[in-house]
Formats: C-alpha cells, structure tokens, sequence
C-alpha cells in the first residue's frame, strides 16, 4: 500500500529540559563574629553567625534588645567591619572591597530604611527620593520618572510637594521606602521600619515592604520587635545574646 504525499520522518526523541541551576544566596555570612571593646570590657555583640539569603526572600531578624540585630544588619550592609568571619554579597567579600567600592555598592546595590525615617526636612518628599539619583548623576528627566514611580508605589503620588513635618509618620516612612527603592537596590535592609508607628500604621507599612519582595524582586531583610511584621515574612531567624537560629514556627 502506497502512502501519497512525502513520507513521515521519525523525529528524534525529546532531550529533557536541563535542570534549572539552583540560585546563589544574595548574601552569604559565614562565622561573622563582632566584638566591641577589648579586655575585660569586650562586649561580643555577634558570635559566629552562618547565615544564607536568597535572592527575592522577605527574612525577618526578630530578637530582644541588645541581641545583636543591628549589629547583623550593619555587618551584611557594609556599614561595619566584622571582627572575624565574611559577609559576600554577590559573592563578593565586603572585606576585600576599598571604601570607594562600598560607597558604590550601598549607592547602587543596597537600600536602607531606619527606624526614625532620616528625611531631609526641608526637602519635599519628592526631592528626599530625588536626592539619592541626584548624588549619582542620573539625568533630571530619568530622576523625575523614577521618582514618581517609587512615591507612587507607597500611595504618595498626591502628596509628593509635602515636607517631612507636613505628613504623617506613616507617610514618613513610606517616602523613605520610596527612597530607598529609587536607586532600583538589590538588597532592601529595614532596622525597625514600624518602630514609631500605630499598629495600624505599622500594618500598612508592612504590607508594603512584603510586596516589595513579593512584586518587585528585591530581597528585604527587616530586624523587627514586631510581631505582625515577622509574621507577613516568608522566613523569620531569631538573635538570642549574639547567637543566631532559625525560628521554627512564624509568630502569629
């Protein structure tokens, strides 16, 4: 029996789809150790933490005061030298960078939001998220998009001409989430973002920094008392006189 029309080739079987290449930590913390002090007034505030950080993860670094949160978050920032152990951000140590080096990578790489806010009061909103492009010579017109960008994913696109004491502290904070998100960071460190707010305000602000890591990529690392904040989180670690665990179970 004759098949009309051209003959049917066998097509070679499918190749299975290579396996993805599993993600490197943004941050890699290895027997990072930090006393202040020497002799017998030496105070060990971190104690040989391990730690991983993968790229896009919302972590929560909960723990009383004193145990070592701030610390923590200074030493993955670069804003502090440890006394032993590494911090590689990127894969990079932070050890081996020069000052200049770090400049440019808390300006392009990392974003900061503090407790008290640390607006510029007699900047408007708009010109506190500014002011960070304006330092890396990024051109008025990509500034002003950007801006306006960023204030309006925190709610404050009506609001951007107000200064710091015309707005509340809620919309305080979120013009500093918007500051620290202009510069496009990879990495977003938070030191008790909800610290001086209402429950209520604190929830709002909260919400924003889980979809920052949710929506936009960004790895958010808060060090939080609060416990509605932890509890939005997709990983919650707990500091305990310096030492560092994972939390088994999110607070509720």
């Amino acid at each position: 029996m004759r098949l009309y029309g051209r003959s049917r080739r066998m097509r070679p079987p499918m190749e299975p789809a290579a396996p993805e290449a599993p993600q490197e930590p943004v941050i890699s913390v290895r027997g990072l150790t930090r006393v202040f002090g020497s002799d017998q007034r030496a105070v060990t505030a971190l104690n040989a933490v391990h730690v991983d950080v993968m790229p896009g993860e919302f972590m929560a670094v909960t723990g009383r005061s004193g145990s070592g949160k701030t610390t923590l978050l200074n030493l993955m920032a670069g804003l502090d030298h440890p006394t032993s152990g590494t911090v590689l951000f990127e894969g990079s140590d932070l050890a081996s960078l020069s000052d200049a080096e770090l400049v440019d990578l808390r300006r392009t790489k990392i974003g900061f939001v503090f407790q008290s806010f640390g607006l510029m009061h007699l900047l408007s909103a708009y010109e506190n998220v500014e002011l960070p492009l304006h330092i890396n010579g990024v051109p008025w017109r990509e500034r002003r998009r950007r801006s306006l960008e960023v204030l309006d994913l925190v709610g404050l696109g009506p609001r951007v001409r107000h200064r710091p004491y015309e707005l509340s502290g809620g919309e305080q904070q979120r013009v500093a989430i918007a500051r620290a998100l202009v510069t496009g960071p990879d990495v977003l460190f938070a030191d008790e973002p909800t610290g001086e707010l209402d429950t209520a305000t604190g929830r709002s602000i909260s919400h924003i920094l889980r979809d920052v890591a949710s929506y936009r990529g960004v790895t958010v690392i808060v060090a939080t008392h609060d416990l509605a904040l932890a509890g939005m989180t997709s990983r919650r670690v707990e500091m305990v006189d310096g030492t560092l665990s994972e939390a088994e179970d999110p607070p509720a």
